[in-house]
């Protein structure tokens, strides 16, 4: 077993499969100790922007040369990113962090409830003695000044002092851009500003649901009303509202609990385990196990478990519950042996809900990311490309290997897809997808044909860009149609491979036929190489389905919410209305979208993998 750590840090590499998705990132050295932790709202351009040439501080200079390695969290939100890296950084202190504070220093908002008329202000701790209502703690000021400066845009409260309340003789700016309704001169009444005391109490609260359903009343009044201009005010509270009250899966509870993610692909595996203590998430580390002939994803993981704990490695600091990405047959055994060896009940669980569904989904989405990332890995690809050219035995390492696949519905919609692998690994820029026409529908052989046709038609006067190898996939006949059309484009010096799913077609018995001499070659399970033709492969097929959901949700004018299983023209609509269009809906986290009215978790999660199938 391996982690991310044992392999020479690539920065180009790295950079490249980086996510661009929210999240913290955590710099360690050639020793593995922590150097630095932070976050960011795209994780992409946040970790590159250290590699720059130019521009550089001298302590970010002196960061830079020390870094070995750099594990990644993705996570939800901005919000999550910045919980996280919080509770990370007291944790590990990192030497380039400045630390942050105590607990009973973090930033409050308070409301005096004395006040016939109160503000919102800002309070570095909570005192005894001080009539009132406190929210929080914050994760920092800033977030503190945000949610503020929200609140007094939406509900146009006051956030003065005293003194300037008590004196004033005219309406301040405040009043004149609206972000106040001068109580301080009577320009409003009593309880007609407590109302907007009580919304803002009540997100604060985080009774974001009620609250907003309120404000989607008066939206839909307003717009009845063809008030459009105030409709399209309540629709941007709306939508402000939800996007601070994020729901955050870095805190829950107070709970210790491992979660442990498994994604495999390719022939690769990584395992994600995150660590919660005490409610906070502290931290994750991503493990890469070698595997074997007959391993499958539960006997990976159980073997992971086994190593994990009763090796041995982590009885100094079990958790009290074990989460998993999915159910194992061993789970009893395995908290039967955990019990023998620390002396005490470990829950080993498949299912769950709540926080623990939100840290799950946040190990899972992990776990994809950082094995997308592995194997975009320079040196794991140049492995897989020379047991590829020695497997097979194609003489000199390619170059350039393209890889076809055909998606369509019941013959609906056909599309080709093409994609591109150098030795650095995929070349996306170089993709192409190909509509099919006029064929029989379902007819993949004509499909096929008509796709090479297209492609090589053009490019046969440009041997600069006639790749070295060409995988099909399909079988003897995909293959054959494949010969056939370079047979009438008169083109040579370009390898054909056709990858049949064999006999049982399970993932590692695939059957590889060599189009110039007609051999069948089953390489074995474990083989770079195979795996190599894995990753292309499935990566060709990908972004075959993409095409096609494309062209076919154009050429039905449809939504894509149609398309979901559960969703029917009740929900889609509900959602339509609760969010204020597709747009927004798209933004949304899984537990935002499960706020909508008869909305489940489970169904949020669903709707939020199909809108983010193909990022």
């Amino acid at each position: 077993m391996s982690d991310s750590s044992s392999t020479q840090f690539n920065v180009k590499s790295f950079l490249k499969g980086l996510s661009q998705r929210p999240g913290v990132y955590q710099m360690y050295d050639q020793d593995g100790a922590i150097l630095y932790v932070g976050k960011a709202k795209n994780l992409k351009n946040r970790v590159s922007s250290y590699f720059r040439n130019h521009g550089l501080a001298p302590k970010t200079q002196a960061l830079v040369a020390k870094i070995a390695d750099i594990q990644i969290t993705v996570t939800n939100s901005e919000t999550e990113a910045l919980l996280l890296e919080q509770n990370l950084i007291k944790s590990l202190s990192p030497p380039y962090n400045i630390l942050l504070r105590d607990d009973k220093s973090y930033p409050y908002i308070f409301i005096d409830e004395a006040n016939p008329f109160p503000a919102l202000t800002f309070k570095r701790a909570r005192k005894k003695g001080r009539k009132g209502t406190y929210f929080g703690p914050f994760p920092s000021a800033g977030a503190v000044r945000d949610s503020l400066n929200l609140l007094q845009k939406i509900f146009q409260v006051r956030q003065c002092d005293e003194s300037f309340f008590r004196n004033r003789e005219r309406p301040c700016l405040q009043y004149q851009i609206k972000r106040c309704t001068a109580p301080c001169v009577g320009l409003i009444s009593e309880a007609e500003y407590r109302e907007s005391i009580r919304h803002a109490v009540m997100f604060l609260q985080g009774k974001s649901p009620k609250l907003i359903a309120e404000i989607l009343d008066k939206m839909q009044q307003a717009s009845e009303a063809l008030a459009f201009e105030q409709a399209a005010m309540y629709r941007d509270q709306i939508n402000h509202l939800r996007h601070v009250q994020e729901s955050q899966a870095i805190e829950g509870g107070h709970t210790d609990v491992d979660v442990i993610a498994i994604a495999a692909q390719s022939g690769a595996a990584c395992i994600q385990v995150i660590f919660v203590r005490g409610g906070r998430v502290l931290g994750s580390k991503n493990y890469f196990p070698k595997l074997s002939l007959e391993e499958d994803q539960d006997t990976i993981l159980e073997s992971f478990l086994s190593q994990f704990y009763i090796g041995g490695r982590l009885v100094r600091d079990m958790p009290r519950e074990i989460i998993l990405s999915h159910s194992l047959d061993s789970m009893v055994s395995l908290e039967g042996a955990l019990e023998e060896v620390i002396g005490r009940q470990v829950p080993i669980r498949g299912s769950v809900r709540g926080d623990r569904l939100k840290w799950l989904n946040l190990a899972v989405t992990n776990a994809d990311i950082a094995l997308q990332s592995h194997l975009a890995n320079k040196e794991n690809l140049f492995q897989r490309y020379r047991s590829f050219t020695e497997s097979l035995g194609v003489g000199d390492v390619p170059n350039r290997i393209e890889c076809f696949d055909i998606s369509h519905s019941h013959g609906e919609s056909t599309v080709a897809s093409c994609v591109v692998f150098g030795v650095s690994g995929a070349l996306k820029n170089d993709y192409r997808q190909y509509n099919i026409e006029d064929i029989t529908a379902g007819d993949d052989y004509a499909a096929m044909e008509q796709v090479l046709q297209k492609r090589y038609g053009k490019l046969r006067n440009q041997p600069e860009k006639m790749p070295d190898v060409i995988l099909i996939d399909g079988g003897k006949g995909q293959l054959n149609i494949a010969l056939q059309v370079f047979e009438q484009l008169q083109i040579e010096g370009v390898l054909l491979l056709g990858v049949a799913k064999g006999v049982t077609r399970k993932p590692g018995l695939e059957v590889i036929i060599n189009g110039d001499t007609g051999a069948e070659v089953v390489l074995a399970s474990d083989s770079p190489g195979l795996h190599l033709i894995q990753q292309i492969r499935d990566e060709a097929h990908r972004y075959a389905i993409m095409g096609h959901r494309q062209r076919r949700d154009k050429k039905r004018r449809r939504s894509v919410l149609e398309d979901i299983e559960g969703i029917g023209p009740k929900r889609r609509r509900t959602l339509i209305q609760y969010f204020g269009g597709l747009q927004e809906i798209n933004k949304a986290s899984v537990e935002e979208i499960a706020k909508a009215p008869g909305i489940s978790q489970n169904l949020a999660r669903i709707i939020y993998d199909e809108l983010h199938r193909d990022q």
